[in-house]
């Protein structure tokens, strides 16, 4: 199945039903009054987190979406029948931006979660609501409110617990291969990760956690290079950053080089994102030597003044990868305790997520903005090469050529 993260649709929630004008009509009763019912209310539409998705795929195509009008009201004081509310599915860590203010209506980060995001049109009265003892034939109703209409804009971000972080060929899917059931593809050349993956890692009887590889990436990612800048939101809902390095690339490059590399683009995307909790792990230990693999550890520890946790691994031979799983566990349930006893701690959390969601969403309309700005440059100019500057109405010559970048 494809995978989307980012949709644009139109919702629109059902017109109510307009009220009834009608009169009782019986025989050998006169004067039998008004009797006509009120409409019914228009269906709402929602959107709702359901766990057996994990893309936005279905909604990259039908696009417009439509809840049931409520149905006219009828005689004999019958209200017309309520509009039928239409619920959206949508994968669990969905957000939900008004298109038009760009404002955030919520965000579904549970199964089962639902969000009202057009509210239904409101019924209409019959005349039965307006008798009164000076108007005993009313003929007045009113009609049905028209429903809310909008354009929305869905962005998923993957809910994970450790998010993996690395150039392209570092190791990342193998990593994630080694330790849990996941299967994406891992070959020899750049880029083999196209979409992020989620596994599932098992640490022991009823403890595990969800780790997600993203699309490696590379220098000026943040400016929109390669294919990361797309999944770098999806770090944003992570707890952990596992900085994978390849510590003996076979071009024979400096390890450190390639670490400062993505630290670089992560300040780019997103200050607060560096923040994070991060461990820096060295993978492909096989391929060096015993005190070539120190000696190596050594250098890029120091090279980039690293503070925080440091793993050496092997992810093609599984070896370390199972003590690094276990760190990462006693690391979840050690945050978890603390979230519960230290309120200040569960804020500065908070704080920090809604900096790097606040970041991570300006930088990539910056950078739409500056695409759409570069393809109307390239429209324009096609439309300057296209006019006939020979045919001035006095004879004088081209008109003034303006190029358009």
């Amino acid at each position: 199945m494809k995978f989307v993260d980012e949709v644009s649709i139109f919702v629109k929630a059902g017109d109510g039903g307009n009220g009834m004008m009608s009169f009782r009509r019986e025989k050998f009763i006169e004067k039998g009054g008004p009797n006509g019912g009120d409409g019914g209310d228009g269906g709402s539409v929602y959107l709702e987190a359901d766990e057996n998705l994990n893309t936005l795929v279905d909604y990259r195509y039908t696009r417009r979406f439509n809840a049931q009008n409520g149905q006219k009201g009828g005689s004999a004081d019958c209200t017309g029948a309520k509009g039928e509310d239409l619920v959206l599915p949508v994968p669990v860590g969905t957000t939900i931006i008004d298109a038009a203010t760009q404002e955030i209506m919520g965000d579904l980060t549970k199964p089962g979660q639902r969000l009202l995001v057009a509210q239904g049109g409101w019924h209409g009265l019959g005349n039965t609501r307006f008798k009164s003892s000076t108007n005993r034939a009313p003929r007045q109703t009113t009609p049905g409110k028209p429903g809310d209409a909008r354009d929305l804009k869905l962005e998923l971000k993957v809910l994970a617990d450790v998010g993996l972080l690395g150039l392209p060929n570092a190791g990342k899917s193998t990593f994630i291969r080694s330790v849990s059931a996941a299967k994406p593809k891992v070959a020899d050349y750049p880029f083999t990760t196209l979409v992020p993956n989620l596994g599932v890692v098992s640490v022991g009887r009823y403890k595990s956690f969800v780790i997600a590889d993203i699309p490696g990436l590379i220098e000026g990612a943040a400016e929109g290079a390669g294919l990361g800048i797309r999944f770098l939101k999806h770090l944003a809902r992570t707890r952990l950053l596992l900085h994978l390095v390849d510590m003996a690339p076979l071009d024979g490059s400096d390890p450190a080089d390639a670490a400062e590399v993505i630290l670089h683009e992560l300040e780019k995307f997103s200050p607060a994102l560096t923040q994070r909790d991060r461990w820096l792990v060295l993978n492909k230990a096989d391929q060096l030597l015993e005190d070539e693999r120190e000696q190596r550890v050594r250098q890029v520890v120091e090279r980039l003044d690293w503070k925080g946790p440091v793993f050496v691994i092997s992810a093609l031979e599984s070896e370390g990868t199972e003590a690094l799983s276990q760190a990462i566990m006693r690391y979840l349930d050690e945050r978890t305790v603390r979230i519960a006893e230290e309120p200040d701690y569960a804020e500065a959390l908070a704080e920090l997520d809604r900096q790097i969601e606040d970041e991570a969403r300006a930088r990539l309309q910056e950078l739409d903005d500056q695409r759409a700005l570069r393809r109307a440059g390239v429209k324009a100019a096609d439309e300057v090469e296209d006019d006939d500057f020979d045919d001035d109405d006095d004879g004088e010559g081209g008109a003034e050529i303006i190029y358009v970048r």
